[in-house]
């Protein structure tokens, strides 16, 4: 099988690239080790920038977010035993932020690359890259049904992560990693209890640093 972009990863940054190129003309597919139904059931969080929201619009992704997300036009810091609202909205000519979970983000970018007749193929394993130092690299995997499967292609986009195949396929002579480690844990803590604030709260303290959010919207697809 041959495509123009070979896309390995099928988040946030794998689907929206794979729309992007497709409105331009550019073929791609995508490949996934996880199955549809388990990207879209992971729960993660999401706060989105007004440049991601004007993104998920312009490629037609947005319209369920529009409906249902919480849209905040400041956010409070709280630090010294004082309280200081930020307006975001005012500040910025009218932009704001969206309370909207990542993988409700996924099920509209999916929607929208399976509508067009993009393709993705789910619960691969077994990814491995090569000739990528040619003009023709190649991804091969098994597909959920035993076969080996190989994509050869113009471009590949490794938008798989810290941990997969993609970045270990770069050779350790050419590839540059910057790390640093906070010395910090994070805890959170889900509770069904009224909002304490209508936007976002940042809290510094001696003691450490909390993030105060909103309740999620209850959404239907």
């Amino acid at each position: 099988m041959r495509t123009q972009v070979g896309i390995i990863g099928a988040g946030p940054a794998g689907l929206m690239l794979a729309n992007l190129l497709q409105r331009r003309g550019i073929e791609a597919v995508v490949i996934e080790s996880r199955s549809r139904k388990e990207i879209e059931e992971t729960i993660r969080a999401g706060v989105l920038e007004q440049m991601t929201v004007d993104l998920l619009n312009e490629t037609g992704a947005g319209e369920r977010m529009m409906k249902t997300a919480m849209f905040h036009q400041g956010i409070e810091i709280r630090f010294g035993g004082k309280r200081h609202r930020i307006d975001m909205h005012k500040l910025t000519g009218g932009k704001h932020i969206a309370i909207y979970p990542q993988h409700e983000v996924i099920k509209d970018l999916i929607d929208v690359r399976l509508q067009s007749g993009g393709r993705i193929v789910f619960n691969v394993s077994g990814v491995r890259l090569s000739n990528i130092d040619t003009e023709a690299p190649v991804i091969t995997y098994q597909t959920e049904n035993g076969d080996t499967e190989e994509l050869t292609c113009d471009f590949i986009a490794g938008c798989d992560g810290f941990h997969g195949p993609s970045r270990q396929s770069i050779p350790k002579e050419i590839r540059k990693e910057y790390e640093k480690e906070y010395p910090y844990g994070w805890l959170g803590i889900l509770a069904e209890a009224p909002p304490s604030s209508s936007e976002l709260v940042y809290a510094h303290h001696e003691d450490g640093f909390a993030l105060v959010s909103t309740r999620t919207p209850e959404i239907q697809r």
